[in-house]
């Protein structure tokens, strides 16, 4: 239960957000409009930002995060070039 608050809870990007916020957006004009096509769209977009996932579905396209820490082999082939 907990690694799924941490997926839900953190990881909140630029383009996370702006996926949300036209999901938001759909699902207003769809509610509106009574049009399902919309509705679709929102549905998409709500879940790819809920889920961090991208159109490729379960982190397919996502960037992995980026290792900062070097591991021991990283630090002695740097030591061994100079």
């Amino acid at each position: 239960m907990g690694s799924i608050r941490q997926a839900l809870f953190t990881g909140w990007h630029f383009m996370r957000w702006i996926r949300l916020l036209l999901g938001i957006f759909f699902l207003i004009q769809a509610i509106q409009m009574n049009d399902k096509l919309v509705g679709i769209a929102a549905i998409f977009f709500l879940i790819t930002s809920i889920t961090n996932t991208g159109c490729c579905a379960a982190s397919g396209c996502a960037v992995p995060p980026r290792n900062t820490k070097e591991t021991s082999t990283e630090i002695m082939t740097d030591r061994n070039r100079k």
